[in-house]
């Protein structure tokens, strides 16, 4: 069976569709599963073990750019590319009319079938051409987070029972260990302003770790991200590091040998989740049940927590929440 995913961006949802993706494996462990993904985040997409091919696109470089004679060039070898195979099963995990555009693409094996979402889920983007342009659509239950909806899709449309265990499947390349076990990385970048922390809460909750006996990384995405990054560093001394920018699987290389993470909510803080890392994952609205890490099961210890808070959660609050993540 070969199967093709579409799940282009952003980065979070891209972690959150990861365990679908897991589940697919399982059930179809012979199967051939590739994944359509936007270019940024295809060395991530490779990370993950269920995954045979990363198929890249830039389809929003490719819209500004659509005159351009390399940008022809380049989505006519994207599209060769998804007529390559004959796929039994494409199935959009997105819901948005690029992804329902990017999947109509794909070429179909006799009989194979084009999966979608029927219906918007709370706090999702869904646009309805994503069903109209599918042979088979599901509804699911609106109150779903956001990685169990595309599990709950994978196996509505597969006809298996969703597993109970949840399973990421990121793998990160190798590395040493030396050095980096008591390393704790700041994660205060997100593209939207409303779900950043004050930095003058991450400069106590950073001297804080550092008494505690930790040094601190601070990543970055951007201009501003990578400025607020040097004041902190200045500000806590030598045993914090600015991380340069890098590749994906570079940056999930970096993470995995953290003693742990605490971030708001952004995609770096959803890498922190599916390499299981001790982490808090600091939320400004009540929207943690749908991006959050999900609730332990079976009595395991919990590694992951979300703490929230109006306007922000407070410094104490993110300091008790790592005592009992990061000990």
């Amino acid at each position: 069976m070969n199967i093709l995913v579409v799940k282009l961006s952003s980065l979070g949802d891209v972690v959150h569709a990861m365990p679908a993706a897991m589940d697919l494996r399982a059930a179809f462990p012979n199967a051939r599963i590739d994944w359509v993904v936007e270019r940024g985040f295809a060395p991530l997409v490779r990370c993950c073990t269920a995954v045979d091919h990363a198929i890249e696109c830039e389809l929003r470089r490719w819209r500004k750019d659509w005159r351009e004679p390399a940008t022809r060039r380049a989505f006519k070898d994207f599209s060769a590319l998804l007529r390559a195979t004959e796929y039994d099963a494409v199935i959009d995990l997105q819901g948005l009319t690029k992804s329902a555009a990017a999947a109509r693409m794909a070429r179909l094996a006799k009989g194979g079938r084009r999966i979608a979402l029927a219906n918007r889920t709370d706090g999702s983007s869904y646009e309805a051409p994503t069903r109209w342009l599918a042979s088979h659509s599901y509804r699911i239950e609106p109150h779903s987070h956001a990685v169990t909806r595309s599990r709950l899709l994978c196996a509505a449309a597969f006809g298996y029972a969703m597993p109970p265990q949840l399973r990421f499947g990121l793998q990160p390349p190798p590395t040493t260990r030396v050095g980096a076990l008591q390393r704790v990385a700041l994660v205060h970048g997100t593209s939207r302003a409303d779900k950043e922390w004050p930095e003058s809460h991450w400069l106590g909750l950073g001297q804080r770790l550092l008494d505690a006996g930790y040094t601190l990384g601070l990543p970055h995405g951007n201009a501003a991200e990578e400025e607020r990054s040097q004041r902190l560093a200045q500000a806590f001394g030598a045993r914090a590091a600015v991380w340069p920018r890098m590749p994906l699987d570079q940056l999930l290389q970096q993470l995995s040998v953290c003693a742990g993470v605490i971030g708001v909510d952004s995609g770096l803080s959803h890498i922190a989740v599916a390499l299981d890392l001790p982490h808090v994952q600091l939320y400004n609205t009540d929207t943690a049940w749908r991006t959050g890490p999900l609730e332990p099961g079976g009595g395991q210890v919990e590694r992951q927590v979300s703490v929230s808070g109006r306007p922000y959660p407070g410094l104490d609050a993110v300091w008790g929440a790592w005592g009992r993540v990061g000990s």
